[in-house]
């Protein structure tokens, strides 16, 4: 069984403070074969407001190698970034993107809500009840649309991300079931566009999308996907992989992708 993470934070990332090394030895004890780092990339700042008008590729580069020295040939690094917010500012993410390192892999990502609800991030958005937080995930998947339509990503993060925070921190007990329509157009787009998904473990918790969504995104013909924990800390680095390795068989699929210079790599599940 070969076991990847391939959605990990290190101290590249503003809400993450350990350092690639300290991650990938985590990894490393959880048993993972291969990890790639993912550290948030934005064109706008969290307001979704104000344009992002440096990031130190340097500096990441710098990190990377530092932990390929550190781990040697017991695990094998990647590098690639977790594009958040594309769609907000286009231009100004081909311009960061335009100085960046050779990368391995892109997660394009939406944790935000459109300026309806002030460019909230997810984390923030508490809705006084379940029509306003219905109201927010219709909010997210209008954005989620654009960044499938966009495309320029090799695997879209976090499909049900909205549930990580209504549910689990705040109480809800909400579904994606009254957007099934839009969920099916994103994947439709994404499998049209040759592009993939993420299978987020969620650091061990509902997995981000479930069963239901990947079994449609099967159905629609989708083959290229992944596994990552978003892990932020050394605790939940490799978390529930192997777990959803077995999920992702029970939805029929075969195999799963891990990625070199943005190319698809196969391993048999």
């Amino acid at each position: 069984m070969y076991l990847a993470d391939y959605h990990m934070h290190s101290r590249g990332s503003p809400d993450a403070r350990h350092s690639m090394t300290e991650m990938a030895e985590a990894a490393l004890r959880a048993g993972m074969n291969e990890v790639c780092f993912t550290d948030h990339i934005e064109p706008v700042a969290w307001n979704g407001r104000d344009p992002i008008e440096f990031y130190d590729w340097g500096a990441l580069s710098k990190e990377f190698r530092e932990a390929r020295e550190a781990l040697g040939d017991r695990i094998q690094l990647r590098l690639g970034i977790e594009l958040g917010e594309a769609v907000l500012d286009l231009p100004r993410t081909a311009e960061l993107l335009k100085d960046a390192p050779e990368l391995d892999f892109i997660i394009g990502s939406t944790h935000i809500l459109s300026e309806r609800f002030g460019f909230v991030d997810m984390y923030f958005f508490h809705p006084e009840d379940e029509e306003e937080a219905l109201l927010g995930i219709g909010d997210y998947l209008g954005l989620v649309r654009q960044t499938a339509e966009w495309g320029q990503f090799d695997v879209l993060g976090h499909l049900t991300l909205p549930l990580r925070y209504l549910n689990e921190n705040q109480g809800f007990r909400l579904s994606f079931d009254p957007f099934e329509a839009e969920v099916e157009g994103i994947l439709r787009t994404v499998v049209q566009k040759g592009r993939g998904i993420e299978l987020n473990t969620n650091r061990g918790n509902t997995p981000l999308p479930d069963e239901k969504w990947l079994r449609m995104y099967r159905d629609l013909g989708g083959e290229i996907i992944t596994l990552g924990t978003d892990a932020h800390t050394p605790e939940f680095a490799g978390c529930a992989v192997r777990e959803r390795q077995e999920l992702l068989r029970r939805c029929g699929f075969t195999r799963f992708c891990t990625f070199e210079r943005r190319q698809p790599i196969w391993h048999n599940l």
